[in-house]
């Protein structure tokens, strides 16, 4: 397996400054948070902006969690990266909308795009669509899929606040799995394919996903779909007990036959902290060229 931590150390307007017992410190734009993060099991540094954050996110014992604001903070506000533009704002769920480990991901399909002129891709479980607009400011028709109503109406404040051409987003609020297999009845076909599948979760119309039982499924169905001449596909996982080794193991099984000149590359994905000197292990992902 072709196997490599990428680091996503290119942000100018966010910063992982420290981690340490469990919580990550965070700059994002003018303000600092602190959120919660199981796998920051060392101890944290000394920095003195652990004392002053302008937002905590405390996790309660009996499950879930409130944000404590230390000042007044907008409800929203944006930061970029490169030529995107996102929408921020501390959730109930301890997220802000943007998973910024993601922007290595983010270039990757940037350059992949251009140099495989890619005409047509689809992101599923697209969240706030960082990925779909990358995918479109480099040119390619991009199918946006999540369950969430709010998720796909984030990507599209999103998509116009990075000034995505017009018609190059298709928005779509459905199941991941029974959107697939449709367009496979349609004879829909794609160069790209994203996804992002959550280790548990629900569709638009209340079905019950579970990673470990539905990837292989969702990965035959995603086979349907694919152009005669596809890409690429990036795959990536927040799930705790998937490694990138597992994850290659199902990507080859599944994909491995159509790849001809391509290669298939897994590993962790990071971000950066402590001026660089540390790298905070934020998932994996799975590359597959064509």
């Amino acid at each position: 397996m072709n196997s490599e931590l990428i680091v996503s150390d290119s942000w100018k307007e966010f910063s992982l400054i420290d981690s340490g017992w469990g919580y990550r410190l965070e700059r994002w734009g003018e303000y600092t948070l602190i959120r919660p993060d199981p796998q920051a099991v060392w101890a944290k540094s000394r920095d003195s902006r652990w004392s002053a954050p302008d937002a905590v996110y405390n996790r309660s014992s009996s499950g879930g969690g409130e944000w404590k604001f230390h000042k007044e903070l907008p409800e929203a506000w944006t930061i970029s990266y490169k030529n995107m533009v996102f929408k921020v704002r501390p959730t109930g769920f301890k997220h802000t909308g943007l998973f910024p480990e993601q922007a290595a991901n983010w270039d990757w399909i940037s350059e992949t795009t251009k140099k495989r002129r890619v005409a047509s891709a689809l992101n599923l479980f697209g969240y706030s669509g960082a990925a779909t607009i990358a995918s479109a400011l480099a040119g390619a028709s991009t199918c946006h899929v999540d369950a969430s109503k709010g998720a796909v109406n984030w990507c599209k404040e999103n998509s116009h606040l990075s000034k995505t051409a017009d018609g190059k987003i298709r928005l779509i609020v459905d199941d991941c799995m029974k959107f697939v297999q449709r367009e496979a009845r349609r004879g829909k076909k794609y160069d790209a394919i994203i996804m992002d599948p959550p280790a548990f979760g629900r569709g638009a119309g209340g079905e019950v996903w579970k990673l470990q039982n539905s990837l292989w499924e969702l990965f035959e169905a995603c086979k349907a779909i694919l152009s005669e001449k596809p890409a690429y596909m990036l795959i990536n996982s927040y799930t705790s007990g998937l490694s990138p080794l597992a994850l290659y193991n199902i990507a080859s099984d599944s994909f491995g036959g159509l790849i001809k000149n391509g290669s298939i590359k897994c590993g962790e994905i990071g971000l950066p902290f402590r001026n660089g000197e540390r790298v905070m292990p934020c998932g994996i992902y799975c590359r597959l060229l064509f």
